[in-house]
């Protein structure tokens, strides 16, 4: 059983109105409680949603925290973008005010199984693999998380039978108390967010926090291949592993093009590595992860073949986007930290053009160096984080200074040959120029296609003359 909450007369006050801090005030406000929310933002930037919240009850503050609202709360919920640290937030937990993250809140009202997966790289694609093989299975399925509908959208819908595929990110653990999956699966530990978390070691103990609930019954499935996976271990759950590179004891691995699943002794198959319709070595990992987590929730190994084969992948990941005078451009937008763009740009062999830049976020830049030596023609750089990432490649591969996304797009077109890749793998977050990294990704493709459309005007007019 899982300890409720009854929110009836409950003062609660949520801190960020992003899309996960309006559902929580309405949901919280429809289950009876007496809801404040509070944003740095002005009200002008937030009509819309004022309004919504207002006819729902819900009393709002705008333009800065009010450190006397912290004080007067039964709960508080924070959004994933407001900073756990935030002083009013340590205001409220020295008075002994519970301090929760909108999944907490959702996990005390959602029913049947929680699959939870987070990583530095990769959730999105697994997250949405896992839900697509279950659903291929047969298995009443949610999704949701970080991945973009928010937990507490989903509760209402769940049932005893349901499996909810839930992402969930670093900022969404930091402020956990009792939350729990009954299989929690973590892909791989490389830094990010060190703009937000203090150190490389403060983001992964907010990554372990996952598996701190856990009980010897629920499941840990971890990254054989990753070392700092392998040494912070959880030691509760029943942990299987998965793994490109060798036989594991209990797990997901590959052996001869062949994805098994072992456990006890005992393997079977459940795909085909050639069938996995994904490009890229870490996407072989996420469908391994996958395969593992869809097996213990239940799905039989030929749907689980049959999931892997028809995943036709998600948007802003490594997506094909269009071929445009022979070249190709692919939008991974989501590579919003440097191992991802490392992942990306592995992806393809070359020659490249890669669209680097966006906001900072801690990281250096230099282990995309000898990569690009090796596969690019150029980079070009935009955002506000174009001159250190210039600085820490130096001479590896030519640059460019494109600022904007659209300049970026017009130098990449002017500077590509026929048969190169044009790729979007920004290694940083969205914020210094977009709403996110879905925004960013949308607006490549919308400038890509509009190249496509002149091209095609072009060869139209040339044709007329012919």
């Amino acid at each position: 059983m899982r300890p409720g909450i009854d929110l009836a007369g409950k003062r609660v006050l949520v801190v960020g109105l992003a899309r996960t801090g309006v559902v929580t005030a309405l949901f919280s406000a429809g289950y009876g409680a007496t809801v404040t929310a509070t944003d740095e933002r002005p009200e002008t930037d937030l009509q819309e949603t004022a309004a919504k919240l207002r006819a729902a009850g819900v009393t709002l503050e705008f333009g800065g925290h009010r450190a006397e609202s912290f004080l007067e709360q039964d709960l508080i919920v924070v959004s994933p973008g407001v900073p756990a640290k935030l002083p009013e937030l340590e205001l409220a937990r020295a008075r002994g005010t519970p301090v929760w993250s909108e999944i907490e809140l959702a996990w005390r009202f959602l029913r049947g199984k929680l699959i939870a997966i987070t990583g530095s790289n990769g959730k999105t694609t697994t997250t949405s693999l896992v839900a697509h093989i279950l659903q291929t299975a047969g298995i009443p399925t949610l999704i949701g998380g970080n991945i973009g509908t928010p937990l507490l959208a989903l509760v209402e819908n769940s049932m005893d039978t349901t499996v909810t595929v839930a992402e969930i990110s670093s900022f969404q653990l930091e402020t956990i108390e009792k939350f729990r999956a009954e299989i929690g699966l973590l892909l791989n530990l490389t830094p990010d967010h060190l703009d937000r978390h203090a150190s490389f070691d403060e983001y992964a103990l907010a990554k372990m926090r996952m598996f701190e609930n856990q009980l010897e019954r629920d499941i840990a499935i971890l990254n054989a291949d990753d070392p700092e996976i392998t040494k912070r271990m959880p030691t509760k759950p029943h942990i299987f592993w998965f793994s490109r590179k060798k036989r594991v004891a209990a797990g997901a691995f590959l052996r001869d093009e062949q994805i098994f699943f072992r456990n006890e002794g005992s393997e079977v198959a459940l795909g085909r590595r050639d069938e996995i319709s994904l490009r890229g070595e870490h996407n072989v990992e996420n469908a391994l992860a996958a395969c593992a987590a869809a097996y213990l929730a239940g799905a039989d190994p030929a749907a689980i073949a049959s999931g892997i084969k028809t995943f036709k992948g998600v948007e802003h990941r490594l997506e094909f986007v269009a071929e445009v005078s022979g070249v190709q451009f692919y939008n991974d937008s989501k590579a919003t930290n440097v191992d991802a763009a490392v992942k990306a740009i592995e992806a393809f062999p070359g020659p490249l053009i890669v669209i680097l830049g966006g906001k900072d976020k801690g990281s250096p830049y230099t282990p995309l160096r000898e990569l690009l030596r090796e596969r690019a023609r150029m980079a070009i750089l935009i955002g506000a984080a174009a001159d250190k990432i210039a600085e820490d490649l130096g001479d590896a591969v030519p640059l460019e200074s494109g600022g904007t996304l659209d300049r970026a797009v017009h130098l990449a077109m002017q500077n590509a040959h026929p048969g190169d890749t044009v790729l979007l793998a920004p290694s940083c977050s969205s914020f210094d120029q977009f709403e996110n990294y879905e925004h960013r990704g949308r607006t490549f493709k919308d400038l890509v296609a509009s190249l496509e459309n002149q091209n095609q005007s072009a060869a139209g007019a040339s044709a007329q003359k012919g």
